[in-house]
């Protein structure tokens, strides 16, 4: 995990260098076709990649974006009405039936059909009309990491081409650099504080929410953590509750609209007593984490989930875990 996390950069710059083409000629399918609706079909990480592209296209694109459950095809048989719309697919290997199912599903729909993936020879490939490549090379760790990455990348280099975006286009471009600068942020507060826990909160908003969800996973996965992921708008609708004295929060800001409510959702739980690690901003009474400044809003988040995984995967060993081979799990899950 840790030389996979490591190579991050390298695996961003690849794609950039190598998916160029097909990045193109998907965005061109896209602004001629020009969906009123986006659906996406993943599980796991790649579907945290999905959350995270759907606030990313909402918010440049004003397109709505919905997740499918791949048993609505696999397992119910149902078809959905996708004429005018585009689908999106996210997965590492291409391979688990259900996701396969469901993108031949959406496109025999009418959806227009995009496959992310790390195979560009996978079956989810060869049923869909277009395929982006991530070039990642071999991800040998059961927990994602750079394809994480390197699909939200994808993602993120098709919205900024489709829409002709050239302040995206040239914050996508810097990203690799961006990613090395993330593999140095020092988290160490963080990590004295959960080497001792049981459970925590990861809280963000917007694109950073869905950094949040993959953290709670990586958590899980990796250290035996019991994290729950919220927006910061959401834990106040009732897991607050149970936030007292010396419960930990882990709360992602970014220089964006959403930082002030953030903030504010941060000096409420503070006050009920959680040890509260934030970055992007200081917070009375919280410990403020150090991030890379100055982004785009967009991409922001993506830099902070490079950062986290250096530091899971340190302290996953400190509590006594092996983050290259999470108990009852294996790198390619094939579902149906």
């Amino acid at each position: 995990m840790a030389q996979e996390v490591a190579e991050i950069p390298q695996a961003a710059a690849r794609f950039l260098a190598q998916s160029g083409p097909a990045v193109q000629a998907a965005a061109a399918a896209l602004r001629a076709r020009d969906p009123g609706l986006i659906v996406t079909v993943a599980r796991g990480s790649s579907d945290h990649a999905a959350t995270y592209l759907k606030y990313c296209i909402e918010l440049a694109a004003g397109v709505p974006v919905a997740s499918v459950g791949p048993s609505i095809a696999s397992i119910y048989g149902a078809k959905l009405r996708l004429n005018g719309a585009a689908c999106l697919g996210i997965s590492q290997s291409g391979r688990s039936p259900d996701i396969v199912e469901m993108m031949r599903s959406a496109g025999a729909s009418g959806a227009m059909t995009v496959a992310i993936t790390n195979f560009a020879d996978s079956p989810m490939a060869a049923n869909s009309d277009h395929c982006l490549p991530l070039q990642a090379g071999v991800e040998q760790s059961v927990a994602a990491t750079k394809t994480f990455v390197s699909s939200a990348v994808a993602g993120l280099s098709l919205l900024a081409e489709w829409r002709q975006d050239n302040a995206l286009r040239a914050a996508v471009t810097d990203l690799p650099d961006s990613f090395a600068q993330a593999l140095s942020l020092d988290w160490s507060p963080l990590a004295d504080r959960l080497s001792r826990a049981q459970s925590l909160y990861v809280l963000g908003r917007g694109p950073a929410f869905a950094i949040a969800n993959e953290a709670a996973l990586k958590f899980k996965e990796t250290c035996g953590l019991h994290a729950e992921s919220y927006s910061a708008a959401e834990v106040l609708h009732g897991p607050s509750a149970i936030v007292q004295a010396h419960f930990p929060v882990f709360a992602l800001g970014v220089e964006d609209a959403a930082l002030s409510q953030l903030i504010a959702t941060t000096e409420r739980l503070a006050s009920q007593g959680a040890e509260v690690f934030l970055t992007g901003a200081a917070v009375p009474g919280a410990t403020t984490l150090p991030s890379v400044a100055g982004l785009h809003p967009l991409v922001a988040p993506l830099t902070l989930i490079v950062g986290f995984y250096g530091f899971i995967e340190a302290l996953a060993r400190r509590r006594g875990f092996d983050p290259d081979t999470p108990p009852h799990l294996r790198k390619v899950t094939e579902t149906v």
